[in-house]
């Protein structure tokens, strides 16, 4: 398989998210897809059955939730930034806020601050109404830079 970094950067020249996404086979299984809009990256978690948690509500699954964000995040520093490699988690503490109903949920990242080696990423959830906060997460990554991997 390709370099999964080469693929981003190819999947970035020619605008396609679905190639970018698909690298990661449990994303595909959830449904996240993004796209760019309003000069940001707006990732989706599509509804699917699957991922319900409380079927008396019905709620999402914490854990798609999460993992959503996850994805969301590491996605986020690939698209936006040159990396030789997929980005490391080194922790990640999600805030739950509100119950994810049955429908789509959305999702913001910003970097919060990039050194040469960690990043610091904070995701925000929503679902219709993105002033109604599902869950926010606050994330450190591990990053690798191309003279890393010369060094080793």
């Amino acid at each position: 398989m390709k370099d999964i970094v080469a693929i981003i950067r190819q999947a970035r020249a020619d605008g396609d998210y679905a190639r970018a996404m698909n690298l990661f086979p449990y994303a595909r299984f959830l449904g996240i897809d993004f796209r760019e809009e309003g000069g940001e990256l707006l990732f989706r978690l599509a509804y699917n059955e699957r991922n319900i948690g409380n079927p008396v509500m019905p709620a999402l699954h914490g854990g798609a939730i999460g993992a959503f964000m996850e994805h969301a995040a590491i996605m986020h520093l690939l698209w936006n930034m040159e990396s030789a490699m997929q980005p490391k988690v080194i922790d990640f503490s999600i805030d739950y806020l509100r119950p994810g109903l049955a429908e789509d949920t959305f999702a913001v990242c910003r970097v919060v601050r990039q050194g040469q080696r960690v990043a610091n990423v904070s995701v925000e959830t929503w679902q219709s109404n993105r002033e109604k906060i599902v869950a926010t997460a606050r994330a450190h990554f591990l990053l690798t830079r191309q003279e890393d991997l010369v060094e080793q």
